[in-house]
């Protein structure tokens, strides 16, 4: 008797068994496949259809016993009532990205066919780290790459592979810049600008360099790093011996936008030997404006560039990627094993994205944005981008002419930050305890969402416009509610400082 033979023969597993692989998508289950779907995108629809603000308002204190109170170790067994749970747990108090109001992170409103390539790269689960895993898809993210590195103007030789986000593309960057320096650790120094990322002092970290290592160039009035500064800063490191292991330069600045002036850093990092990487992260949505790609001038100069597609390309997270000038310094990620990659591969140009990459399993994010293209094109996400950097513009007017704020700077982007200041003598303080809570008053009435930073040690809000449904109007509107919300504030406290005089003056009498 064969295998075969003897296999079938066999007793079937228990029933239990059998509706556990009822579960599992395959050519059985195709069309429960499509009808769970179905009912999940139905809601969803609806939802976003429906949604009057960008968030319920709900507190911690109030959600948390409601996930706490569900029996992980017993399933509901129908997808119906799994819905109707998220939806208590979840739909209903989500942050909703898309909604006009929702002025605070860099998170986006995202595409419909970004979200069409979300379904079908999660049911085919591609693995983008070995050719046999991938196949189209690994050709598909190298396309990508060569098509992304094309327009920033890097050359022939690049290369590059999609990351987790700004965070892993700028700490790869930096692995590549500290092994291409060759000096000991303790020589090696990062200059960056003292508005940019929180990243490159965390990468600095993880490769063993100290936080010690990084060197903060100072900014100009718009929060742009001074060429100047940075000059003094790679003379004196040259004077004590010092390695310039790379200069990271913002192409839009998480708070404010801003855009350093890169050519002026390359000339910079040309002379000085060190390795100028751009992180790109935000500003790369330029890379698609029809009337703005002039703003990243110079990025064509660097040696690595951080870009982040689930910002300004209207992505779902997570779609970055980390580009490189010469694709033989991504060399220093490479590791060969026995199992996944072998050298042999290598040697019979096996296209492995491991061994470009940090990571290993790695989802295929590289079709959100290909499908994009292929239904949008280039110029209509560029449209998009550059409609939310126009709002921010008017925006700017609009504060600027607004007695009750102060605006910090004018936007290259789309980032607005602004302080609320009251009418009459009040310190600084108090004015950033207005501050403080109008942000979390307003956050707590669901209505809008703003973000908060601090500048020059005062506490101040933030706009992040990255919806083009966001209109002027709703702007005016969001500063009158942080506005009527920082005066009651100090209505309130103002009543109670003359209550409490009051009754220290009686009982002194």
């Amino acid at each position: 008797m064969s295998q075969a033979d003897l296999i079938e023969s066999a007793p079937d597993g228990a029933a239990t068994a059998a509706d556990s692989r009822s579960h599992l998508l395959g050519d059985q289950t195709a069309e429960r496949y499509r009808r769970s779907l179905t009912e999940g995108v139905t809601r969803l629809a609806e939802r976003f259809a429906t949604t009057g603000r960008p968030f319920t308002g709900i507190s911690p204190e109030a959600l948390t016993p409601e996930v706490a109170a569900i029996d992980l170790d017993r399933p509901l067994g129908d997808t119906t009532a799994a819905l109707d749970e998220l939806e208590d747990v979840y739909l209903r108090d989500a942050v909703y990205f898309h909604h006009p109001r929702y002025l605070a992170h860099l998170n986006c409103p995202v595409v419909i066919p970004a979200v069409l390539g979300e379904a079908v790269l999660s049911a085919v689960n591609s693995s983008l780290d070995t050719w046999d895993q991938s196949a189209g898809g690994t050709l598909i993210e190298r396309r990508l790459i060569d098509w992304t590195a094309e327009r920033i103007g890097l050359g022939p030789h690049a290369d590059g592979v999609f990351t987790s986000g700004g965070t892993q593309s700028n700490l790869h960057a930096l692995l590549l810049a500290r092994e291409e320096a060759g000096a000991e650790p303790g020589r090696l120094r990062i200059l960056a600008s003292a508005c940019g990322h929180f990243s490159v002092r965390k990468s600095a970290k993880l490769l063993g360099l100290g936080e010690d290592s990084v060197i903060e160039v100072e900014c100009d009035a718009d929060r742009r790093m001074r060429p100047d500064a940075l000059a003094r800063e790679l003379r004196r490191c040259a004077e004590r011996d010092l390695v310039p292991m790379a200069v990271v330069a913002t192409a839009g600045t998480t708070d404010f936008g801003s855009i350093d002036p890169l050519p002026r850093i390359a000339d910079l990092c040309a002379r000085y030997g060190a390795w100028f990487h751009v992180d790109a992260a935000y500003g790369c949505g330029l890379l698609v404006s029809r009337t703005r790609r002039h703003l990243l001038d110079g990025v064509e100069r660097a040696d690595s560039v951080t870009v982040d597609f689930h910002k300004s390309f209207f992505q779902p997270v997570s779609s970055s990627a980390v580009l490189v000038r010469d694709r033989a310094t991504l060399r220093h990620a490479t590791y060969h094993a026995d199992y996944l990659n072998p050298a042999r591969m290598a040697k019979r140009r096996i296209p492995n994205q491991v061994d470009k990459s940090l990571q290993t399993t790695r989802r295929f994010d590289a079709l959100k944005l290909w499908l994009t293209l292929r239904v949008m094109g280039a110029d209509a996400i560029g449209d998009l981008f550059d409609e939310v950097v126009g709002r921010a513009a008017d925006a700017w007017r609009l504060l600027a002419a607004d007695p009750r704020y102060e605006v910090v700077t004018r936007p290259q982007l789309s980032t607005l930050v602004f302080r609320y200041l009251p009418s009459g003598d009040h310190d600084d303080a108090t004015v950033d305890r207005a501050n403080l809570h109008a942000r979390d008053a307003l956050f707590a009435s669901g209505e809008a969402i703003v973000a908060g930073t601090v500048v020059d040690g005062r506490h101040h809000l933030k706009f992040t416009l990255l919806n083009p449904h966001t209109t002027l109007h709703d702007i005016a509107t969001v500063l009158d509610l942080i506005a009527g919300h920082a005066e009651a504030h100090l209505a309130e406290q103002s009543a109670t400082t003359r209550h409490h005089g009051e009754l220290t003056g009686s009982l002194a009498r």
